[in-house]
């Protein structure tokens, strides 16, 4: 008997809160024109000018990564929208995409194509962090576009190539990359320079039997050398970064 109540007692207790827990918000469902239209509300001349000096054209209202953020908690994850969105190639509308796709229901051919159809390397960065990481197919894709023509594939092959020696660098030949980046990231195109770069100082920091190489090969090829930085930040010089990487892990 005494079980009987106690299981009656903890179904009431249960039941209670259940009744107290609020539920999860929900998401606001909105058209492609809707969600334009609210992108385009929260647009501002700073921002588009701020856009413009990274290369941005006139596709793009000028809204901070921040409403972004704010809009795509709003709606939540809308995988159809997101499509919709991206093949405007408004800026803003792609940065929002990135963050509202369902990286499951994406195939790696439609993957490649929105790495592909990329024109600005802000919303490269966004499509990398919230999806190309992300996908099951990135290790393929990661081999197919080390050596791709087209220079935002290469560009992400390259960032994914960086987070692989950082993370999980077995099965990578650490000299070949050395190799490959020395010959050829002087004429490399500035966005694939910029992750090619990334991965060299990946392989210096994590790995001292290739750092005085990937040191010397920084300093041979000399980019960004005079990169202007803000106060406070570490130069993407590869030399300058490697080592202040270094210092910090003593």
């Amino acid at each position: 008997m005494a079980a009987k109540v106690t299981s009656k007692k903890a179904r009431k207790i249960k039941a209670a809160k259940a009744k107290t827990t609020p539920a999860p918000p929900k998401s606001t469902p909105m058209t492609l024109e809707e969600t334009l239209e609210q992108l385009e509300s929260l647009g501002n001349a700073g921002v588009r000018a701020q856009n413009a000096k990274r290369g941005a054209g006139d596709n793009q209202f000028g809204v901070s990564r921040g409403d972004v953020r704010k809009l795509a908690n709003k709606i939540k994850t809308n995988h159809e929208l997101a499509w919709s969105l991206w093949k405007t190639g408004n800026i803003d509308a792609q940065f929002l995409a990135t963050l509202l796709i369902n990286v499951n229901l994406l195939s790696a051919d439609e993957l490649e194509r929105m790495v592909k159809s990329v024109t600005l390397d802000w919303v490269a960065e966004w499509l990398h962090s919230y999806v190309v990481k992300e996908h099951a197919d990135k290790e393929t894709l990661r081999k197919k576009w080390l050596t791709s023509d087209d220079r935002w594939a290469a560009r992400a092959g390259w960032q994914l190539t960086a987070g692989r020696v950082a993370k999980s660098p077995e099965g990578l030949d650490l000299a070949a990359l050395l190799d490959r980046i020395e010959k050829e990231m002087g004429a490399a195109a500035p966005e694939v320079q910029w992750t090619m770069n990334g991965c060299l100082a990946e392989i210096g920091i994590h790995f001292p039997q290739h750092r005085k190489r990937a040191i010397a090969i920084g300093e041979k090829l000399g980019i960004y050398r005079d990169y202007p930085c803000s106060k406070g930040c570490t130069s993407p010089f590869a030399p300058i970064w490697i080592n202040e990487m270094v210092r910090r892990q003593k």
